[in-house]
């Protein structure tokens, strides 16, 4: 059974909370250093969602894997609370490999990182600019940029007026200090970020966990909408595996990414939907064993 480590480490003044799984290998004081892994679960989401499961299964298979919880997000500290930024996650990333690649039981000072879902967005940013990073691994990957978000968020007038709510969110948390909320995933509000009744989330025994409170700050649409993960990948030069299905998430846009990267890159497709690669095992162990072999050839 992998190690799991209760840690913490320090983003400029904001303390984030994580857990280090380390293969059942690695207690030993004579133990050998093996490869590290940051891993980066879904928007919104803390770390026993889903960034947990796969970093644990990476230790399974003789890495060091760290899941932790973004700025504002579960254990971590952080104000605004819950509210998605995808600069400062990436920012958040760079702090958690600083804390990885200086751990005594990793080689090297080079790591591997692993995205799922929107965490491939992060993931990729931050191999964008950063050396240290020898590999990724997307899973089930969120890769949008203006045209999939239009697509997706009821066109450019949708966009538009996800823009306004946000400024007006943000005025009145500048005002008053008061953050603007809708649920993440609601199957009756049509507010909601994602207005869906999706099992994952609202299930006790898949997602629906206590230490995810459901909610989105309405400011982060601005930042979220704006970001282009496809504009990112001419800029990504270290190997990538992207495992995804067409029954999953905007295909189109992993596509659209994989063709504009400019390393060495792998596309697995597999069967299942989007919800299924956070939790279920077939396709979690088809990614982590995937993700593993590529680590492997790749760090």
């Amino acid at each position: 059974m992998p190690l799991r480590e209760e840690v913490s480490f320090a983003r400029d003044t904001v303390k984030l909370a994580g857990h280090l799984f380390l293969p059942d290998t690695a207690g030993g004081d004579d133990a050998t250093p093996v490869q590290g892994v940051v891993v980066a679960g879904t928007w919104t989401s803390v770390k026993e969602q889903m960034a947990d499961r796969y970093a644990e299964e990476l230790a399974r298979r003789g890495y060091a894997a760290l899941s932790f919880d973004f700025t504002g997000y579960g254990e971590s500290a952080g104000e605004p609370r819950d509210c998605e930024s995808p600069e400062l996650k990436v920012h958040d990333l760079r702090a958690a490999a600083d804390y990885l690649t200086a751990h005594p039981a990793v080689g090297d000072g080079q790591l591997g990182v692993l995205g799922v879902c929107a965490g491939a967005m992060y993931v990729s940013a931050f191999a964008a600019e950063d050396p240290r990073v020898r590999s990724l691994a997307l899973v089930a990957p969120w890769l949008h940029d203006r045209r999939i978000c239009e697509e997706n968020y009821g066109g450019p007038e949708g966009i538009e007026a996800k823009k306004a709510a946000a400024a007006e969110a943000r005025r009145r948390y500048e005002e008053t200090g008061e953050v603007t909320y809708v649920p993440v995933v609601s199957g009756s509000d049509p507010d909601a970020a994602m207005p869906f009744a999706i099992d994952f989330y609202l299930n006790e025994e898949r997602g629906g966990i206590e230490q995810w409170p459901n909610r989105f700050a309405v400011m982060a649409w601005t930042g979220w909408l704006g970001f282009d993960a496809v504009a990112i990948a001419p800029q990504v030069t270290a190997p990538v595996l992207l495992v995804h299905s067409e029954d999953a998430a905007i295909p189109d846009g992993a596509r659209r990414f994989h063709d504009n990267l400019a390393g060495p890159k792998n596309f697995l497709w597999t069967e299942g939907t989007q919800f299924d690669f956070y939790d279920q095992a077939p396709q979690v162990t088809f990614a982590a064993d995937a993700a593993a072999e590529h680590f492997a050839r790749t760090l």
